[in-house]
């Protein structure tokens, strides 16, 4: 059945100059620099497989799933009608089929499946399925990071992997064990440390071959899931431990929902505040040494927290030239107006370039398997990466926004919603300022990663002069410490250096070009469109155009 038409002749005027609605667009096809991204970090093989997922994703269904899913938020339902227990989440269809669909696209999965360059097959899935809805996308990063941690502990991986692998959605209540599928939430952080988790204060009991917990957690991310991975004190130190959502006899676990988190953005998805009285664990890794243990499924959620706000940008960007394409303002479509041209030409080279990056740290991924070079390479480009995207992101969702006019302020607009959902990766997995000293530690600590960076740059050397002197200053730089106040601006030097060095090497010279003369310029515009520098816009815009 095709969908009802509204009625454009009004009794006061005819509904005229309006964009048509931009849903029914394969996201993966219409996306040139994505799907070139893909093909050079070695996802060619999965290119149908991404091209059936993109058409779901940019459905109208699928799109309609989302509004209904941020409509209709998740309820905390901590007791039953007759005052027991229950800590459950109920949430409205929508957002269970959202789940099943990224789920069973193997979005959690993929990376761990087998599959060729798996790594960058999740991140492909996740680039698309943030465009759909980023509120699942949270349950899903979660569930394909605890891969890594939970291969720490081989008896218990051995029970938990099949389950995540089997990519299924299975929402009902009930242990582990009796479900088609699961997913995998975490609860690390506390009110008194937040990113400092050594500062928790949670306590883990030995008792009977298992542990017992007891504290609080400030934020535990998608509490509906069937286990969490979380930090608790033993007289060893602070320890790594999965609890899951029912014990071994086929009760509640003691874990308690004090309350649900009203945020501004990411709403369609849970994200509770809990406390745990005695709850069921078992210990992942070594004891004492959690922290390391969890290090691992942190490396994963930053690749993820990288991906999303590339997503964000292209998902706005194409809104906006949609926008412009069909909207017309002193007799021109705002496309054709030079400065609009200019904005929009900026705005798509950003994108190409975000999209360039997180593409190369997932190809890092799974060359690390193999080369140790890679693996030092992914440890310092992994919070590179994570920085100055989510750094970038929420003012280019912005400027997206003012393409649209007031008609984009307003929350029948899905801009709204991804202005408001921008932010989240920033904060997630440490804000900053987190971030940015977590690069100097790995520069410190493991100075091959600082090689493998290097020499990732001056595969690059020769193409253009303005990346060859920003090349020349960083190893300059890098030859000298940085204290933790000048943090900010190296990591902003290294990630632009990066992309520029990527994009000099694969990308198509209009946008290489645009982004060396522009990002690396000594008089950089600080807004979108107000550098001097020239580019060719009409290659920009007919590269970017989703079509």
């Amino acid at each position: 059945m095709s969908p009802l038409r509204p009625r454009s002749h009004l009794e006061t005027h005819e509904v005229i100059n309006q964009p048509p609605v931009l849903e029914g667009l394969n996201l993966f096809r219409a996306d040139v620099a994505l799907v070139e991204a893909i093909t050079r970090s070695g996802g060619a093989g999965h290119l149908e497989r991404l091209a059936s997922f993109g058409e779901r994703t940019g459905s109208a269904e699928t799109a309609q799933w989302a509004r209904e899913a941020n409509a209709f938020p998740p309820r905390l339902k901590a007791f039953d009608r007759f005052g027991r227990r229950i800590d459950e989440v109920e949430f409205h269809p929508a957002w269970h089929a959202l789940m099943k669909l990224g789920l069973e696209a193997g979005v959690a999965s993929a990376a761990w499946s087998g599959a060729q360059n798996g790594q960058v097959l999740h991140a492909a899935l996740e680039f698309l399925m943030a465009q759909a809805e980023p509120g699942v996308c949270c349950p899903l990063t979660m569930t394909y990071a605890s891969v890594a941690a939970l291969r720490h502990q081989p008896d218990i991986a051995a029970q938990w992997l099949p389950r995540i692998l089997a990519s299924r959605y299975d929402p009902s209540s009930q242990p582990a064990a009796a479900k088609s599928g699961v997913t995998i939430g975490m609860a690390m952080t506390e009110k008194q440390g937040g990113s400092d988790v050594r500062a928790n204060t949670t306590r883990a009991i030995a008792a009977d071959g298992a542990y017992l917990l007891t504290g609080h957690k400030w934020f535990c991310s998608a509490p509906m899931s069937d286990a969490f991975l979380t930090l608790a004190y033993t007289d060893k130190g602070l320890g790594c431990f999965l609890v899951p959502r029912w014990t071994p006899d086929g009760e509640r676990n003691g874990i308690d929902l004090v309350r649900l988190k009203d945020k501004m953005g990411d709403r369609s998805n849970a994200s509770a505040e809990i406390e745990y009285h005695s709850a069921y664990a078992q210990m992942i890794g070594e004891e004492g040494r959690g922290v390391r243990t969890i290090i691992e499924m942190a490396q994963h959620t930053r690749l993820d927290c990288a991906i999303a706000p590339a997503a964000y940008m292209r998902q706005s960007l194409a809104l906006a030239f949609w926008h412009a394409a069909h909207r017309s303002a002193f007799q021109k479509r705002l496309i054709d107006q030079p400065l609009m041209r200019k904005v929009l030409a900026d705005m798509a080279v950003e994108s190409e370039a975000a999209t360039a990056l997180v593409f190369r740290v997932a190809q890092s991924f799974d060359e690390a398997n193999s080369d140790p070079a890679a693996a030092a390479f992914a440890r310092i480009v992994t919070p590179i990466a994570k920085y100055w995207l989510n750094r970038r992101v929420v003012n280019f969702v912005y400027e997206a926004m003012e393409v649209h006019g007031g008609s984009g302020f307003v929350e029948e607009s899905v801009m709204p919603r991804i202005f408001r959902q921008s932010p989240l990766n920033s904060i997630w997995e440490g804000s900053g300022n987190v971030i940015c000293l977590d690069v100097l530690r790995a520069m410190t600590r493991e100075p091959a990663s600082v090689e493998a960076f290097v020499s990732e740059l001056e595969a690059a050397r020769g193409t253009y002069a303005a990346l060859d002197s920003a090349i020349s200053r960083l190893k300059d730089r890098l030859l000298r410490p940085s204290g933790e106040a000048e943090a900010r601006r190296l990591v902003e030097e290294l990630a632009l250096a990066l992309q520029a060095a990527v994009l000099a090497r694969d990308a198509p010279p209009a946008i290489a070009d645009a982004f060396c003369a522009t990002r690396l310029a000594e008089r950089p515009g600080f807004a979108y469109g107000a550098s001097e520098a020239k580019m060719d816009t009409d290659a920009v815009l007919s590269r970017a155009m989703p079509i």
